[in-house]
């Protein structure tokens, strides 16, 4: 059994229980396990505290205010923040077992680990932003702080970083069909922010957008390389990138379309 280390793992969860157990037991030396729930009605709860983490309810309040919410809520300064669906490899995990107790010492705000993408059930091999993308998920919570957005945040910090080598592993959608699932839901989160900020809608720049997304993950990251997959995962960020666009000018359109696209994301068991 690995030595235990001061750190907290948090885990963010909905609907999780096909992941969490993968999750959790990736990272045998944390002290601490905590899973942050906002209303699970499946097992996931149930499964968090089989394999030994602690289950703290919050209601929704998007992805980066609820991560600095479960800041809060660690016994430990040292935090390691994976998503239900992302796991150590045991590469990392022996590599942090290594490295933590000098780096616990030192005056280090974040740690930047480097993501691996399984696609369609399968690694990406090619494709940049799937290989070694690098992420800031390990942090002292009293130097780093996630953005407060709705969706895709991001660990902020001022001080000293370094960057681990081994990867941690994202199995990514398990399908197209969550794939699209979760497009729907991010668009809308984004398009909340845009609305906050009363951004300007540009609709003319469109079809420049998808033009240039595609190109962009297709070729100059080489999706290419990695055969029909890379394909269909450029034009899946490409149409991403201008639905987000054309829902928030419906949104600005028609603002009433925001509580009935809420109510149907609600009843889909998509939004919180």
């Amino acid at each position: 059994m690995a030595p235990l280390l001061p750190l907290t793992l948090v885990v963010i969860t909905r609907n999780e229980a096909q992941k969490i157990a993968r999750c959790l037991d990736s990272v045998p030396f944390a002290a601490e396990k905590l899973v942050i729930d906002s209303g699970s009605t499946d097992d996931t709860v149930a499964i968090a505290r089989a394999h030994g983490a602690r289950v703290v309810h919050q209601d929704w309040l998007g992805f980066g205010p609820q991560r600095n919410v479960a800041a809060t809520h660690c016994s430990h300064p040292w935090i390691l923040a994976l998503d239900a669906d992302e796991y150590l490899t045991p590469e990392l995990a022996g590599e942090l077992q290594r490295r933590l107790p000098a780096l616990m010492e030192s005056d280090t705000a974040a740690v930047i680990l480097r993501r691996h993408l399984i696609y369609m059930g399968k690694p990406m091999r090619w494709y940049r932003p799937a290989v070694g993308e690098k992420l800031a998920r390990l942090y002292h919570r009293d130097r780093a702080r996630w953005s407060d957005v709705r969706v895709h945040e991001s660990l902020t910090f001022n001080g000293r970083s370094l960057t681990l080598q081994a990867p941690f592993l994202h199995d990514n959608n398990p399908s197209l069909v969550e794939k699209q699932l979760k497009v729907l839901l991010y668009s809308e989160l984004k398009c909340r922010d845009w609305s906050d900020k009363n951004k300007s809608t540009r609709m003319w720049q469109t079809p420049f957008v998808y033009a240039f997304a595609f190109v962009k993950d297709y070729v100059l990251r080489l999706g290419l390389l990695d055969g029909w997959r890379g394909y269909v995962i450029a034009h899946t960020a490409a149409s991403y990138a201008i639905y987000k666009r054309m829902r928030y000018y419906e949104m600005r359109l028609n603002p009433a379309s925001r509580d009935t696209a809420a109510a149907a994301l609600t009843r889909a068991g998509l939004d919180h």
